[in-house]
């Protein structure tokens, strides 16, 4: 489970702001809520199920989830492409000095009851610092750190990394614009692996159409589990589908077949049902999706896949523009699946405009982030659980669209852009 994620210097965040996901020592107004989201990771810890940051328009709310895929992206390509930096490092460019200076992203999070803090430094064209710890005991200790070409690895901890690190940066073998734990993951690294699998299973989500998720969701319906499981979804959902799958115009057979063949003759199909003048039941009619399915049943299917593979697996997801094309009923059913006792180690985190979601029936405060920007252009992200004197029986909708916690446009002169 992710613990928190920090970012600085990276488009509208030019000083350091962490999503922070550790539980706050709160007790809601509801007991069930305080059970339901929050999951023990350890004596010492527990962490949130679930984070949803508000923010104005423009606010810099996204950045924060670009942020994450570009961790991400840094972690799983740096070795394999070398322009990977210059593509998705992107300082602060409205201050002269945050121009000249490195991005800074941090992950810490537990694996296999270990917590972990790596992170690194970057330009565009070099990784000028890069770090890992881990708290196997009861201090936390250092596996690796690096300091441009200049590796310290702890023998001990991280052997795997020893072995590669005396063979130098000079050489050839870590690149100045390689991170070093993905270099150890090329040579078989078994911690360096493990770690590296956990970011990579992070599913970042977009609000809107997304053609990698339509395509990663079409080949889930090759999987007859998945399929039935994406078909339930979709049933449940009220969108009057009754079934799905995809159709190989080549062969009229119904399946994903061979992934090496081409994927321009295979359609996907929805199952509808037909009736007579009397209501009843005459026949099912099968629907060619891309046309027929509005755009929140298209989205509602897209990130069906992810989150069925989180919620079973253990694994985060964030989404931008959580509530775009989805009713709110059903952006709030989404939410209790992982506000659940029966969800033990899978986390979302969305950015959303939804005020029906600011209700301590559904998130404790230390829940709910916001997002502002000043006038120099600077995102900065704090917590309702911040501010004091807050009662937990608060209108945390009412409160918020009156002002009381900052994070919404300011349009007194609004009207003034329309009028002669």
């Amino acid at each position: 489970m992710i613990v928190e994620f920090s970012v600085g210097n990276f488009r509208s965040i030019k000083d350091l702001q962490t999503i922070n996901l550790a539980a706050a020592s709160i007790t809601s107004k509801y007991s069930e809520t305080d059970e339901s989201n929050v999951s023990k990771v350890s004596d010492k810890m527990s962490l949130l199920k679930s984070k949803a940051i508000y923010g104005a328009n423009a606010s810099g709310k996204s950045n924060f989830i670009k942020a994450l895929l570009a961790f991400k992206i840094l972690v799983d390509r740096s070795v394999k492409e070398e322009t990977t930096l210059g593509l998705f490092i992107e300082p602060f460019y409205l201050n002269e000095t945050a121009l000249q200076l490195p991005s800074f992203f941090q992950l810490i999070f537990v694996v296999d009851g270990i917590t972990y803090r790596y992170g690194f430094e970057a330009t565009r064209k070099e990784i000028t610092a890069e770090w890992l710890f881990g708290t196997p005991g009861k201090k936390e200790v250092f596996f690796f750190t690096r300091e441009k070409d200049k590796m310290k690895v702890n023998a001990a901890k991280f052997p795997e990394g020893s072995k590669i690190s005396d063979l130098g940066g000079k050489n050839g073998i870590v690149r100045s614009n390689a991170l070093f734990l993905t270099v150890v993951r090329s040579f078989n690294g078994k911690l360096s692996k493990r770690l590296t699998d956990y970011i990579m299973n992070i599913a970042i989500i977009s609000g809107m159409t997304d053609a990698r998720l339509y395509d990663l969701a079409k080949a889930a319906l090759g999987q007859d589990e998945m399929r039935e499981k994406i078909a339930g979804i979709l049933k449940l959902a009220d969108t009057g589908i009754e079934d799905i799958n995809v159709l190989d115009l080549d062969t009229g057979e119904w399946a994903i077949s061979n992934p090496a063949k081409s994927e321009k003759n295979k359609v996907i199909l929805s199952w509808h049902t037909r009736y007579n003048e009397l209501n009843e039941e005459v026949a099912p009619v099968h629907m060619l999706w891309d046309v027929t399915e509005s755009d929140g049943t298209k989205k509602i299917f897209e990130i069906s896949p992810l989150l069925l593979v989180a919620l079973e697996e253990g694994y985060p997801v964030f989404i931008d523009e959580f509530d775009a094309r989805l009713h709110p009923l059903l952006t709030r059913k989404i939410l209790e699946l992982f506000n659940t006792v029966n969800n033990k180690n899978a986390q979302l985190i969305f950015v959303t405009h939804d005020i029906n979601l600011l209700s301590a029936k559904l998130l404790r405060r230390d829940q709910i982030s916001f997002v502002e920007k000043d006038k120099y252009g600077c995102t900065s992200m704090y917590s309702l659980v911040d501010f004091k004197g807050i009662r937990n029986d608060a209108s945390f909708d009412k409160d918020y669209m009156q002002g009381k916690y900052g994070a919404i446009p300011f349009l007194n002169e609004f009207i003034s852009a329309f009028e002669d």
